[in-house]
């Protein structure tokens, strides 16, 4: 009987797995079968080449901006923080034992700008730990496209050159596979994304 009760008790106190509608109804879309990524060159931080190659090993949250943008880029790297301790937290073991293999990456939209070097200040201003990545219009292109992410350059002063970008605020997921796994969509809540996240690691486990 005590240990009938001991193994009821351990299956109510699991985390349970959200469904495919829970999770869309939870502001995300997670894939049946995850996608391919097509190959891509961009830089890192260090101005090292940064592929596809570099996704793997494990999971991966991205966003992609740039470093002058004013609201929501700014916004999203901090909820990355946010996320980041909710997964670090020691006393949650819900969450902790994926934060070790978790890692977050801003793709900026903007090389002209954001050289490697502008880029890796910006993001140690939040967390040294977080990865960037920049490069030319085509890679950048395609590798936003594939991860549903459209943007566009919008010049805002014709005299003086001034412009700025403007772009989706999809955050997606890729998994240790390099594959596209799905991605988070705005207005995003790192709650519910930590949620999701687990629920999308329990069923990959």
């Amino acid at each position: 009987m005590a240990v009938l009760l001991g193994m009821f008790i351990y299956r109510v106190s699991q985390p349970r797995i959200l469904s495919a509608k829970e999770i869309v109804n939870s502001g995300a879309v997670m894939f049946e079968t995850p996608r391919e990524i097509s190959a891509f060159s961009l830089l890192d931080t260090r101005g090292e080449p940064f592929t596809l190659a570099s996704l793997k090993g494990g999971w991966t949250f991205v966003f992609f901006g740039f470093t002058h943008c004013p609201d929501i880029c700014p916004a999203t790297v901090a909820q990355f923080n946010e996320l980041q301790r909710k997964l670090g937290e020691s006393g949650n073991s819900h969450y902790a034992k994926y934060a070790r293999d978790t890692r977050f990456l801003l793709v900026s939209l903007d090389p002209a700008r954001d050289t490697p070097e502008v880029l890796g200040k910006y993001l140690d201003y939040f967390n040294p730990d977080f990865m960037g990545a920049t490069g030319n219009f085509l890679q950048l292109r395609k590798f936003a496209g594939e991860l549903n992410v459209a943007f566009r350059k919008v010049v805002t002063d014709h005299d003086s050159g001034d412009y700025t970008i403007d772009h989706g605020g999809n955050v997606a997921l890729v998994n240790p596979r390099g594959l596209y796994q799905g991605f988070f969509k705005p207005p995003l809540d790192v709650d519910r994304m930590a949620l999701i996240y687990r629920s999308v690691r329990m069923q990959a486990e």
